[in-house]
């Protein structure tokens, strides 16, 4: 039975974007290379692995078996290379980490900026996802570390508390809202237009599902890049919106913003690091984590 590394990182990237051009791309491998290596590892495995379709391909029981196998290969290499960081030069570990939005926009950048700072022989890949994928990507094996919000089920993953949060109204301070103290999210699904991040946002989706699960949707004015954005519309004037009260509070010495807390259950998030139990990390990656439990334990 003859197959390489490069075979087992070629079908990692197959699992992951269930795309064979695309997984040849990353994997640096012109698509007839690619193609040949996996009808080898089918060979190889006397099975088969992927099932072609018109877009994409699609993992056999067979080949979701091969995929877990394959990122439990690669991790061992990367508790190996963290092992031997000390006696190397030039070699450089790398942590797969997901987070929700809210820790996108908080404490994460500062976390990460120290982080990387002071091991530059570490590379982190980060991306943004709602936390009910994240945990399930954790759970799949699929990124090293996680960071989720709210009352999602994560009691098959070993779980840190980071910091609690609330997301929270914002509006201009002539903003004709009533002067509530509180409100649900419901009594403004009718009434007022919104300013939104965009489409790829994982705080959005969750937003924009809450509302369809009553029956209603978000009037979006417009939609922008980042909190920093949406608090700069909403203090022209374009609308009202929904942030992490931890973003909106840079806003505050500036007394341009009003801000109302929501009575829904949901507004009231824990920030929660994940990982799958029992999983040994590099060393690196325990490093991290220090690294983003202070900086989430930092006062605002």
């Amino acid at each position: 039975m003859h197959y390489d590394l490069t075979d087992l990182r070629l079908f990692l990237n197959v699992g992951e974007t269930e795309n064979l051009t695309r997984a040849a791309e990353r994997s640096f491998l012109s698509l007839p290379a690619a193609s040949t290596r996996i009808k080898q590892l089918e060979e190889a495995f006397q099975t088969q692995l992927l099932i072609r379709q018109v877009k994409g391909v699609r993992l056999t029981p067979a080949g979701d078996t091969l995929l877990h196998h394959a990122r439990e290969v690669f991790r061992e290499l990367e508790c190996l290379h963290s092992d031997l960081r000390p006696y190397a030069k030039g070699v450089k570990g790398k942590v797969r980490l997901l987070a929700n939005t809210t820790a996108t926009n908080s404490f994460l950048a500062t976390g990460l900026s120290r982080f990387l700072s002071e091991n530059p022989d570490v590379d982190v890949e980060l991306e943004e996802h709602l936390s009910q994928e994240i945990v399930s990507a954790i759970s799949a094996g699929a990124a090293d570390l996680g960071i989720v919000a709210g009352e999602v089920a994560t009691q098959d993953l070993d779980v840190m508390h980071l910091c609690s949060d609330e997301l929270i109204v914002i509006a201009p301070v002539n903003h004709p809202l009533p002067q509530f103290k509180r409100l649900h999210f419901a009594d403004l699904l009718d009434t007022c237009r919104f300013v939104g991040l965009n489409q790829f946002s994982a705080i959005q989706s969750f937003l924009d599902r809450i509302a369809g699960g009553m029956g209603k949707r978000i009037s979006l004015r417009i939609q922008v890049g980042s909190f920093d954005a949406v608090c700069r519309m909403v203090e022209a004037g374009a609308g009202i919106a929904i942030v992490p009260n931890s973003c909106a509070r840079r806003y505050a010495s500036r007394k341009v913003l009003r801000f109302i807390s929501l009575e829904d259950e949901w507004a009231r998030r824990e920030l929660r690091l994940c990982r799958r139990p029992g999983r040994e990390l590099p060393q690196f990656a325990e490093t991290l984590i220090q690294y983003l439990v202070d900086a989430a334990r930092e006062p605002v």
